[in-house]
């Protein structure tokens, strides 16, 4: 039986804190491996779409992670299409790999959350969770979830900020993985 981490999210554009967010959780959680779910749709956030195609942003998470052979990514959810439901997507991984052991890894502030998602008493059934610590948000541990938090280096750093940045012009050198730079760059991404 294997222990993954599942790491869900639009990756757009995967960025140094999605790996240390995985990295912390693979050794804190004695993982042995994370997945990379680039969603196609996330459901949680109302009218909000990927910038960059879901072909992009499984290509940029794929050299993003090439050089850490405990990182895996997967196209599930984007072959899937759609909202992008976590009981689904769980419900549709275990089976496949009945035998092995999912956690997923969330922010602390999404915990709060967990009652108003689709199907959540099934899903908890389905998964335990991983949520790296956040400033400003309490470790909340939900009756009906399997909650396990975890520290996290204090790095302010988003998507959006980084699209920004990029949109102007301006270097994500130390931000954004050198080979990720140099994808955004000959496909002339997140520009006007």
């Amino acid at each position: 039986m294997s222990r993954i981490g599942v790491f869900g999210g639009t990756f757009d554009p995967p960025h140094l804190m999605h790996l240390l967010i995985a990295q912390e959780a693979l050794e804190a959680c004695k993982l042995d491996q994370v997945w990379f779910l680039p969603s196609y749709q996330p459901p949680h956030v109302q009218g909000k779409q990927a910038h960059t195609s879901a072909q992009h942003r499984l290509e940029m998470v794929e050299l993003a992670i090439r050089d850490n052979h405990h990182f895996v990514v997967s196209d599930l959810e984007l072959k899937r299409k759609g909202k992008s439901y976590t009981f689904d997507t769980f419900h549709e991984l275990k089976e496949i790999y009945p035998n092995d052991h999912f956690y997923f890894i969330l922010g602390a502030d999404m915990v709060d959350d967990l009652p108003t998602w689709h199907r959540i008493e099934e899903l908890c059934e389905l998964t335990s969770f991983i949520a790296f610590k956040r400033p400003g948000y309490a470790e909340t541990h939900p009756d009906f979830a399997d909650v396990r938090y975890i520290d996290m280096p204090k790095v302010d750093l988003s998507s959006s900020f980084l699209r920004a940045r990029l949109k102007q012009g301006r270097s994500c050198r130390y931000f954004l993985s050198d080979v990720v730079i140099n994808y955004i760059k000959e496909r002339r991404l997140y520009e006007d």
